[in-house]
């Protein structure tokens, strides 16, 4: 169940702008935001997505070697 409820919180901050400008400006309290609305995650998870830093979720494409991404 974990895995799914992190393919979820990607999602949302991939699609949501709002959420990814709060995430940006309070990583911790957009992903509690997240979790009381149903998206569990282990402390270890939210401790990846913290980590991850707001620039993660603000690139629309990325080439790598050759390819877009």
């Amino acid at each position: 169940m974990s895995q799914q409820n992190v393919g979820h919180v990607v999602d949302r901050l991939l699609k949501d702008e709002e959420l990814r400008l709060r995430f940006a400006v309070d990583p911790l309290e957009a992903i509690s935001e997240l979790h009381v609305h149903g998206f569990e995650l282990t402390s270890d998870e939210i401790d990846v997505f913290v980590r991850s830093g707001a620039h993660v979720w603000f690139c629309e494409k990325q080439t790598f070697a050759g390819q877009v991404h």
